[in-house]
């Protein structure tokens, strides 16, 4: 096997592991409302209350709490194509790109060690969030035709 047969094999690999867990991430919030109805809400009072990043708070406060059923549907659809489009192969880059998008939002909410912490500490509070968002940054990066490629050496 060639390192690139190797490489479109461990990027094949990467993706859908990434895409089976955003579908756990999903069904549990799709097969219940109660993400969509009380969850959302809660995780956003959490968020502010301790831990979230002082220049996404007025965010957080001013538009998602109020509106946290819809943010809260929002968020559930989106993993489930996410989940769905990384498990398939097609439309990957953009799955990335709301992946990425949702990684940071996540990060930025919850993931803030406060204003005395060591810069260190920025990152070692973050792992939840930023392993995730390099891994949609590999996914990005990578070759548009990986899957194709991986398809190829099977034939």
């Amino acid at each position: 096997m060639s390192a690139a047969e190797q490489q479109s094999k461990a990027l094949a690999f990467l993706r859908i592991s990434i895409g089976l867990i955003f579908l756990i991430f999903a069904e549990y919030k799709l097969t219940s409302t109660r993400f969509i109805r009380i969850g959302m809400a809660q995780y956003i009072t959490q968020f502010l209350n301790e831990g979230s990043y002082p220049f996404v708070r007025p965010f957080l406060r001013n538009i998602v709490l109020p509106h946290s059923i819809f943010f809260g549907t929002i968020v559930s659809i989106s993993e489930l194509l996410i989940a769905l489009s990384l498990i398939t192969g097609v439309l990957v880059r953009w799955a990335s790109v709301g992946g990425l998008t949702m990684m940071l939002v996540l990060l930025f909410s919850s993931n803030y060690p406060g204003p005395q912490a060591p810069f260190w500490e920025f990152f070692g509070a973050s792992l939840e969030h930023s392993i995730l968002a390099l891994c949609f940054i590999a996914l990005l990066i990578a070759p548009s035709n990986q899957r194709w490629a991986l398809h190829r050496s099977q034939q």
